[in-house]
């Protein structure tokens, strides 16, 4: 019986120091400015307690690298199947703590005022990350500008690229571009396929400025809170999820972003 206070003791101070190893120091999250950072600066608000670092990515960081180094004990900005990619490049495994919003990818131009203005051989940027590649193809397709092969009806599952277009009927030239140069590209090109953040970032307003709109419905592109798998269990970031998540969290994001960021927590 002694033996079994002293481990279950033991169990106790253990558990003990590793929950007070967790809550040394504040909690440094990696976010994209626009809207991830205001998010989290809404819930520093909103749960002081909980003693957030928001760490603000600039051009060229890769989060994902800052969480793996330790940099950071999170980060919130991408999608899954982006995070997906990324542990293939990176060989490390994350964990997803939480699933936050939708920022629905965009179609823009400062030349037309719809689709159907477009030109034969019109030049359209697009990511040239593997995933949002793919996302933008899905889009042009679902607006009827171009058709993928058969067989790329599902953009969860598949990736697809420009080879992978098997009818393009305005002849539409894809120039691949780093996503967050792609808003200055706008006076170059006939066509940009920008993600939400970095619309919102320049000043444009996805639901209201966007020609063709990704869908929200079914979308397999929310935004994620993500960890190491050592540190998924940390108080903290299971206070920081729940936050996320959190009704006054989704109130915030319809009222702040009109529809621009869309909150996976229902309506409330």
């Amino acid at each position: 019986m002694k033996h079994a206070a002293f481990t279950l003791a033991g169990a106790a101070l253990s558990l003990s120091l590793a929950f007070s190893a967790f809550a040394a120091g504040p909690l440094r999250i990696a976010a994209d400015p626009v809207p991830h950072a205001e998010i989290l600066n809404f819930i520093k608000k909103i749960d002081p307690k909980l003693d957030l670092q928001v760490v603000e990515l600039t051009s060229g960081v890769n989060a994902n690298e800052l969480l793996a180094n330790g940099d950071v004990d999170a980060n919130y900005f991408q999608h899954a199947p982006y995070l997906k990619d990324q542990e293939k490049a990176l060989g490390k495994t994350f964990a997803i703590a939480a699933t936050v919003h939708i920022e629905p990818l965009g179609i823009y131009s400062r030349k037309y005022k719809d689709l159907a203005s477009v030109p034969e051989n019109a030049t359209v940027a697009v990511p040239n990350n593997v995933t949002n590649l793919s996302r933008a193809l899905f889009l042009l397709q679902s607006q009827g500008l171009i058709k993928l092969k058969p067989g790329f009806s599902d953009p969860a599952n598949v990736l697809a690229t420009p080879k992978d277009i098997a009818e393009n009927p305005k002849k539409l030239k894809i120039l691949e571009v780093e996503s967050p140069q792609i808003p200055r590209t706008l006076d170059d090109v006939s066509l940009a396929v920008i993600n939400g953040n970095y619309a919102l970032e320049a000043g444009l307003t996805p639901a209201k400025d966007a020609l063709g709109l990704e869908s929200a419905e079914h979308n397999p592109y929310a935004n994620i809170l993500v960890t190491n798998p050592n540190r998924a269990s940390d108080p903290r970031i299971k206070e920081l999820a729940k936050d996320l998540q959190s009704p006054q969290v989704a109130q915030f994001i319809r009222q702040h972003y009109n529809g621009s960021v869309i909150p996976v927590a229902p309506q409330s």
